[in-house]
């Protein structure tokens, strides 16, 4: 008789503990509180510490050798040798190789300061797909396979000195942006935008698409073969561009609102984070200047943001969308980011890499996914191994490595 109480009364003490330490029964209903992400010593995760501080010494080791000043950076790379490639956004010194690996959802490694605000080029793509997915989850966009142009509204740019120009001078001028206009670029879908696979032809903010990492001979850039939308993947920041303008002209005001209301103040989020645009990119939207943001920071501007809210936005993709009970993000969305697209079989919507054939990082699981941007600055996603892993200003070839040795020291 007494046995049996004893194990009743265990039962109840676990039940308790279920209800009220559930991060600590299934990490995966873990999550951070607001300004404060709880730290837990790797061994009591079952983690091999000096296997995880051998990661931790890579990413030290192998910091990019490019100049922390990111304007002397850009004019010594490609990028600035690129016909129009000067910088029209703003652009900030880089800080040390930095990261954060969080395990069950909790910290177990962290390096050099995750808590300044840098630049993260392409990872701000990830950004931007997030708010055309919110717009197809408010029912905006009715369906990512719609043609854009049905969308569009004239689009009115912000030019504080329209007043003073020549009027004469200017009579055969358009005064709007048609951001799809032409046969060509009424095919556009936002699906074709959203994967890189639009060939959207056009000047945006003084970038024309074919000056964006131009190929081949000099002669060949502007008559070009133009290709069918859909038929051919092409990394391309002015088509990115154009998907942001689109995006903000359907949602009626600035991205980065949409994204601070509806996803970084519910994952707590520090208040430190920018997402900027162009010198040259405001328009008058609804009487209001508003201005339009990069999708990366090629030319400047992008999201500015530290390592730990990048673990945020990183926690919320591995926890597809949900945080805390609440879908932030629709299933469904999270599910079609990370569908390989027909003309680039590693490449979902925007910026979500996947490990396809595991040719990227080859210790990763084929689940795998990392939001990447140049410096280098990548946000590994790891569903099998419940891991996110933040690494800033590592050398591109080293990710792979560094992700190995991760892997290589959790519980097997």
């Amino acid at each position: 008789m007494n046995d049996m109480i004893l194990r009743h009364s265990l039962i109840s003490c676990l039940l308790v503990a279920a209800v009220l330490l559930p991060g600590w029964v299934q990490g995966q209903d873990f999550f951070p509180e607001k300004g404060h992400w709880e730290e837990r010593n790797p061994e009591a995760l079952g983690v091999q510490g000096a296997r995880l501080q051998e990661a931790i010494a890579l990413a030290i080791r192998e910091e990019s050798d490019a100049d922390p000043n990111l304007k002397i950076a850009h004019y010594l790379s490609g990028f600035g040798r690129e016909p129009f490639g000067y910088p029209i956004g703003p652009m900030k010194f880089r800080g040390p190789a930095t990261g954060l690996i969080i395990y069950k959802g909790y910290v177990i490694g962290k390096w050099g300061e995750p808590e300044r605000v840098d630049l993260t080029f392409s990872v701000a793509k990830s950004f931007l797909s997030t708010v055309v997915g919110l717009a197809v989850d408010q029912g905006l966009i009715a369906n990512e396979k719609d043609l854009v142009h049905p969308y569009m509204a004239p689009i009115i740019p912000y030019n504080p000195d329209l007043a003073h120009r020549d009027k004469a001078a200017h009579l055969n001028e358009e005064d709007v942006i048609d951001l799809f206009s032409g046969i060509h670029n009424r095919k556009i879908t936002w699906e074709h935008l959203l994967r890189q696979t639009s060939d959207w032809e056009g000047t945006l903010w003084g970038k024309p698409d074919w000056a964006d990492r131009p190929r081949g001979a000099s002669e060949t850039w502007l008559g070009r073969e133009r290709n069918e939308p859909g038929t051919v993947f092409t990394y391309n920041d002015t088509r990115v561009n154009v998907l942001a303008l689109a995006a903000m002209n359907v949602w009626r005001k600035p991205l980065p609102v949409v994204l601070r209301e509806r996803v970084m103040d519910k994952i707590g989020a520090s208040p430190t984070w920018r997402w900027t645009g162009y010198e040259n990119s405001f328009v008058v939207l609804d009487g209001q200047i508003m201005q339009s943001v990069s999708g990366g920071s090629h030319w400047g501007g992008g999201m500015m943001i530290n390592a730990y809210d990048l673990a945020r936005f990183g926690y919320l993709t591995l926890r597809k969308g949900q945080w805390k009970g609440e879908q932030l993000i629709s299933s469904d969305w999270m599910a079609k980011s990370r569908v390989p697209g027909t003309a680039q079989d590693n490449y979902g919507f925007m910026n979500y890499f996947l490990n396809t054939g595991r040719r990227e990082i080859p210790a990763a699981p084929e689940s795998a996914f990392f939001h990447l941007g140049a410096g280098t600055n990548m946000v590994y996603v790891d569903e099998d191994h419940d891991l996110v892993i933040v690494s800033r200003w590592i050398k591109n070839a080293s990710k792979a490595e560094l992700v190995a040795l991760v892997l290589e020291s959790l519980p097997k």
